[in-house]
């Protein structure tokens, strides 16, 4: 009890527990459009940022969503120009990332160390102006699924109706990809760039596994993730593990017994 008390771990459970509602919730659209490489793109290209953020003395997180935003025009403009081969954006924008990341890295070699937590993560050392951040990221991504809730559910499972009824494909796809951006950048200080496509695709292949509809699996997908997120962060207070790779690791047993139940009830 003695964790819980203290305030480093009151904010990295706050941070986590909105992180836990968005982007296990964006995930299961992303997954099931076929794009749950996003999240691992957009990641890398926020790396690259946040490297920038920190060599020019400006918030790292800010400057990785700005990266990121422009990475999901990038993956659009790309995914046109290559319509029967799409997945090529991801891997294009991707390798862009990692090359400036890289290279912003090796000009400013004095925050390395800094940059490594945004890599694999570092929830405890959320202040409050990550809160606020990671917060405002929910209110936006909440307040767009609710708004647009039919338009994305026609979008997401027969994008050629949604084409003949009208639909303005292009706001919608560059607005489910700036979500995305808004969501990966908040969460690679959680998790870590190297693990956010697991927060993102994990929790939507458990429900999945489990639902019999899109609401069960919208409302699975979120408990699915809180309960990952907190369980995996008290465990690696209590004992002492690096807490994204604990939350990740928890995620996958827990997607182990989704699928072991729904073939032990099929049998």
């Amino acid at each position: 009890m003695e964790l819980l008390s203290a305030e480093f771990f009151q904010r990295a459970l706050i941070g986590g527990a909105l992180i836990a509602i968005t982007a296990p919730l964006l995930g299961l659209f992303l997954v099931l459009r076929r794009l749950a490489m996003i999240g691992d793109t957009l990641a890398h290209v926020s790396i690259a940022g946040v490297a920038l953020g920190s060599l020019i003395n400006v918030y790292p997180v800010s400057v990785g969503l700005l990266f990121a935003i422009a990475a999901s025009f990038g993956i659009e403009w790309l995914r046109k120009a290559y319509r029967t081969y799409a997945e090529l954006s991801l891997a294009i924008i991707m390798s862009g990332g990692i090359a400036l990341a890289s290279l912003l890295f090796t000009l400013g070699k004095s925050f390395n160390q800094n940059a490594n937590s945004f890599w694999f993560g570092s929830i405890y050392t959320l202040d409050y102006t990550d809160i606020y951040v990671i917060l405002g990221v929910t209110v936006v991504v909440l307040s767009m699924v609710l708004i647009h809730k039919k338009e994305l559910f026609l979008l997401t499972f027969d994008e050629d109706a949604a084409a003949v009824s009208g639909l303005p494909m292009k706001y919608f796809n560059i607005m489910l990809s700036i979500l995305t951006a808004l969501v990966v950048s908040a969460a690679i200080k959680i998790v870590g760039a190297l693990l956010v496509s697991a927060l993102l695709t994990i929790p939507a292949a458990c429900s999945l596994a489990l639902s019999r509809s899109f609401k069960q699996a919208v409302i699975l997908v979120v408990v699915i993730g809180e309960a990952a997120v907190l369980a995996g962060l008290w465990i690696a207070g209590v004992a002492n593990l690096a807490p994204g790779g604990t939350v990740v690791l928890l995620l996958i047993a827990i997607l182990v017994m989704c699928i072991a139940s729904t073939r032990l009830i099929r049998t």
